[in-house]
């Protein structure tokens, strides 16, 4: 039998400097670099955007000449924008690319999602946070959010502030998988969200197919319970987190979002029984949260009951909210697929 333990018995603790100590790229992009992010060739603009990103770390790298230096022509001359957005739609390696640059550049740095700097400013107030970012070199935004408005005028203003700090940003988001191939789309509405920071952003667009489905098998068929017991019983990988998913999506109200990366700490896969349709939208938006987290650890997930491509409702999946349905639905339905590889 694998070692099981239950993410509903978990509540963390994490302290300020955890918090900001958090913030580097995740397990999965680790060790990636532009040297291996490997462009499709019948699209130009992925080789584009790692010419303009090293381009762009070299403008970190070797800031640009200030006070005499800058008066009578010292240091080298580089990338003068403070940001680079990259617009693409969903798997086309984004995410990689922007990890590739954190690990290029020199200095103090942080990499995060959208939705865990939002939790930063949540956990230690909004002066607090630019005073924490303001001495660093580079601010990585993975997965601008443009459909929250409250929480998009609240990144708006800190990217704003990091800027006149001197600090270079980075963000990259997801088109809409309705509007791939409809121009840009998101370009356009990233710059009219962050108005005055948009002169300040080069735009680099990335065409391409998610590579989630590039050759892989559909969704993996629906388990019964007596299944998903004899997986869990024939799992031998390590570490293993059975929980309700009912109990477990209750639990979640009560562990703060900023902490679910610790509420993962030390496991190697997860087991959910009963899963079922999520029909409350706080609910729904906490776990996409949680299946971000799970996904940047790359931990299978078994589970029994509703698939995954039924988890939240239709309104949902066609509501203001549904960028960040169909990329949770998109990882959820990856990691239910290696779930099923380890427990074959």
């Amino acid at each position: 039998m694998p070692a099981i333990e239950h993410l509903t018995e978990r509540s963390p603790k994490v302290s300020v400097n955890e918090l900001l100590g958090g913030f580097y790229p995740s397990p999965r992009f680790g060790e990636v670099s532009f040297d291996s992010y490997r462009p499709d060739p019948q699209q130009p603009s992925q080789s584009a955007a790692v010419s303009k990103l090293r381009e762009f770390a070299t403008s970190v790298n070797e800031p640009e000449p200030s006070g005499f230096r800058k008066l009578f022509g010292g240091g080298k001359k580089v990338a003068t924008r403070a940001g680079i957005y990259l617009d693409g739609g969903f798997g086309v390696g984004k995410t990689h690319l922007l990890a590739s640059l954190w690990h290029a550049s020199s200095g103090r740095k942080a990499f995060g999602t959208f939705v865990e700097y939002t939790n930063l400013v949540g956990a230690l107030s909004f002066r607090k946070t630019v005073d924490a970012l303001s001495g660093y070199s580079l601010v990585c935004i993975d997965e601008f959010e443009l459909d929250d408005p409250g929480d998009t005028v609240l990144m708006s203003r800190l990217m704003r502030e990091l800027a006149d700090a001197g600090v270079k940003l980075a963000a990259t988001s997801n088109t809409l998988p309705g509007s791939l191939g409809d121009g840009r789309f998101a370009a356009e509405d990233f710059q009219r969200e962050i108005q005055v920071l948009a002169d300040q952003f080069e735009v680099a667009r990335i065409d391409g197919e998610d590579y989630r489905h590039r050759g892989l098998p559909q969704a993996p068929d629906a388990l019964d319970d007596a299944a998903l017991q004899e997986r869990i019983s024939s799992y031998s990988g390590g570490v293993l987190a059975e929980d309700d998913f009912g109990n477990l999506i209750r639990h979640l109200a009560d562990v703060h979002p900023s902490r679910y990366r610790q509420l993962l700490d030390g496991i190697d896969a997860v087991a959910w029984h009963n899963v079922e349709t999520i029909t409350e939208q706080a609910v729904a938006l906490r776990f996409v949260v949680l299946a971000d987290r799970l996904y940047d650890r790359d931990v299978p997930i078994m589970a029994s009951g509703t698939t995954f491509d039924h988890l939240f409702t239709e309104e949902m999946m066609g509501g203001g909210y549904m960028k960040k349905y169909y990329r949770a639905v998109s990882r959820l339905t990856a990691l239910a697929r290696q779930g099923s590889e380890v427990a074959s």
